[in-house]
């Protein structure tokens, strides 16, 4: 029963089918990471303010307008990001704003903000770092005992994605149904922070975003090197929960709430990865088409 429900490997949508609330916003600050670290805290709602979006090249990057002011940071640093890819999909999230701005759905700008502010203060190697703990509490690197129907169904969704994970790094993940969870090798951690330092800070940020969100820095490997779709990482992720609702029921709406914001931070998080990994300008063939 619940396993037709748990077709995690059959195809499926591409990776990058955003969800639908993208924002508009005026020149506060983005919604919070759901991190402790995080120090925003700005207005859930605003009255939208402005008309028009667009963006402009400066000397440090690419900004956002609204109308004819510049968008700042919480900080009240000029709002700039290195990419003009990344540019289109944070004015994007602006301009889909209705008359109320609703800063929680805007995930892309509060990525930029913590990019941009680094309130923690944490340099490349701390950013590593807090990436390659989500290992020692690595979802599904922790297995239950019982019952047989739920050990088997971790086994067989779970088990191929650390296969891949192992034979694409070179490198040795266990799994535990010990509560210390499984021991993780050094040579693991080793690899994990050379492959990691490829990135900058900015795709860094995103990257313990969307451990953060999945739990899971596994499956978060899995949607960088698009193994994964972000459904189906977002079902991984959940795979118990998923189990639970199959067998007791689903509270109505409140699941499905909860599923669908996973999904948009997921996605969000997943995009901003690969558009601060990618090349600074867009060409604007693409952009016609």
């Amino acid at each position: 029963m619940w396993r037709s429900c748990l077709r995690l490997r059959d195809g499926g949508r591409r990776l990058l089918n955003r969800p639908a609330g993208g924002p508009s916003a005026s020149m506060s600050p983005g919604p919070t990471i759901p991190s402790p670290a995080r120090a925003y805290a700005p207005p859930t709602e605003r009255k939208r303010f402005y008309q028009n979006v667009s963006i402009t090249q400066g000397e440090g990057g690419f900004e956002i307008n609204l109308d004819h002011r510049k968008l700042k940071t919480p900080q009240a640093k000029l709002f700039t990001v290195p990419s003009e890819a990344l540019a289109i999909a944070v004015a994007t999230e602006w301009d889909s704003q209705q008359d109320t701005i609703k800063y929680y759905t805007m995930h892309l700008t509060t990525l930029c903000n913590t990019s941009l502010d680094n309130p923690t203060q944490r340099n490349k190697d701390q950013l590593i770092r807090a990436a390659v703990k989500f290992l020692d509490t690595d979802t599904i690197c922790y297995r239950v005992e019982e019952p047989e129907t739920l050990v088997e169904l971790q086994r067989n969704e779970w088990d191929p994605i650390i296969e891949w994970a192992e034979k694409r790094y070179g490198v040795e993940i266990s799994s535990s149904t010990s509560i210390m969870g499984p021991s993780i090798p050094a040579k693991t951690r080793e690899v994990l922070v050379s492959h990691l330092a490829s990135y900058n800070t900015w795709a860094l940020q995103g990257i313990e975003f969307v451990a953060a969100q999945l739990k899971s820095m596994v499956l978060t490997l899995g949607l960088i090197d698009m193994r994964l779709t972000v459904e189906q990482a977002v079902l991984l992720s959940r795979l118990e929960e998923e189990y639970q609702i199959q067998k007791w029921g689903n509270i109505e709406w409140a699941h499905d709430y909860e599923l669908q914001e996973l999904r948009a931070r997921t996605a969000a998080g997943t995009l901003f990865i690969h558009l601060c990994s990618e090349s600074t300008t867009v060409k604007h063939k693409l952009l016609k088409e």
